[in-house]
């Protein structure tokens, strides 16, 4: 089965965005650099709707493009699914989506595309990796990526620490209780406006 990996741009102060849901400039440094992030077939995602393309540093380019690369499932909740309106069917790495939700799909939404709507994150986890085989499942940080986490079901957790602080917001583990212990970072990559982790979370 693959790697469930959770994943999210996040704050000096640990939210994934403010209060409106808003990203400020955590998601900068996707657009500052000078090496396309994803292969010229992939139409790139832009939270602020100016349709520049996804362009990171050098320094950064060869972990991020790694890791998108072996993305087969993105897991995200309700929430991010309708802020961006579900990348209209095409999402930004991976060829499959699994959102947690208590509604179904919207009638008649983009019906070519492999997504697929379940109430539970156990039952999105069992989706995800019938989905995704061998490849990297990536979970959104959050509410969804926090239940996921907090269920034991997450082998990594990724960080793309910005220096930003926000003060409040949406925080990247939210409502997880009791202590969870990580190893030390097998990824530690100073990037350009951005600093690249990656944990292993302890089995014992």
């Amino acid at each position: 089965m693959g790697t469930v990996i959770m994943h999210n741009v996040v704050s000096l102060d640990g939210f994934i965005a403010d209060e409106q849901d808003g990203v400020g400039p955590l998601h900068d440094w996707y657009f500052n650099g000078e090496v396309p992030l994803l292969d010229p077939d992939k139409e790139s995602f832009d939270h602020s709707g100016s349709g520049s393309a996804m362009k990171i540093s050098r320094a950064s380019a060869p972990y991020v493009r790694a890791m998108w690369s072996k993305i087969g499932t993105i897991i995200m909740g309700r929430t991010l699914f309708d802020l961006v309106n579900g990348w209209e069917g095409k999402p930004p790495a991976g060829d499959h989506v699994v959102v947690v939700s208590h509604r179904p799909k919207p009638e008649g939404w983009h019906p070519e595309a492999s997504y697929h709507f379940t109430d539970n994150v156990h039952d999105a986890i069992a989706k995800a990796q019938e989905l995704a085989g061998d490849r990297t499942i990536a979970v959104n940080a959050g509410n969804v990526g926090s239940q996921i986490f907090a269920a034991g079901l997450v082998d990594e957790v990724a960080m793309d620490v910005v220096p930003v602080v926000f003060g409040s917001g949406k925080p990247f583990f939210a409502g997880v209780e009791g202590r969870h212990l990580l190893e030390d970072p097998h990824v530690l990559i100073q990037g350009e406006g951005v600093l690249h982790l990656c944990f292993k979370v302890r089995t014992t």
